[in-house]
């Protein structure tokens, strides 16, 4: 048993490497840059080696998207615990990761990835995320829904951070307009 367990480490060790490797790449360089020859190139393996851990780039870049999912759930969690008002400190979270991450948000939100949301076979790390933001929305969803009213929520969050990063909202008035979304909630 102690090979197999070994056999399965190294697996996982290789796995987590092309993970790592991606998203460095990524940050560097941008999504474009990512292929599976420069990955195989930077990890030291061959192509049909990430292969047998991936179908392909958009697996690896899915993969990365869930270990994003992953970072903002716990940054989420510690903001809801931390803030006076669980709803702002979500609220501010999100937005600041996604300021700070674009890469990262990009894989998780932009490209497309296969990932499931709100589906059984949705990955723990995307309901761990969701189920934060559900957490600090809940006392405020009255006789709506509170997952759909999430969903709406997220929805606006998402809107706020993809248009202010792509320049089409001013950035000065990025907490104006929190502040709006927050009040109507």
């Amino acid at each position: 048993m102690a090979i197999q367990e070994r056999r399965e480490r190294a697996r996982q060790e290789r796995e987590r490497l092309i993970v790592d490797a991606a998203r460095e790449l990524a940050e560097a360089e941008g999504w474009d840059a990512v292929t599976t020859r420069r990955l195989a190139e930077r990890i030291e393996y061959s192509q049909p080696v990430l292969y047998s851990h991936f179908k392909g780039k958009d697996a690896i870049m899915a993969a990365v998207a869930v270990d994003g999912f992953a970072e903002l759930a716990a940054e989420l969690r510690a903001a809801r615990g931390a803030a006076a008002d669980p709803l702002t400190g979500v609220a501010t979270a999100y937005l600041a990761f996604a300021e700070t991450r674009p890469v990262l948000y990009e894989a998780m939100f932009t490209h497309s990835v296969d990932l499931a949301f709100a589906r059984p076979d949705t990955p723990a790390a995307l309901q761990a995320g969701f189920g934060e933001l559900r957490e600090a929305v809940r006392p405020r969803a009255g006789d709506d829904d509170p997952a759909v009213l999430t969903e709406v929520f997220w929805a606006a969050l998402h809107g706020l951070a993809t248009l202010t990063r792509g320049g089409r909202l001013p950035r000065e008035i990025q907490e104006q307009r929190l502040a709006l979304l927050l009040a109507r909630f």
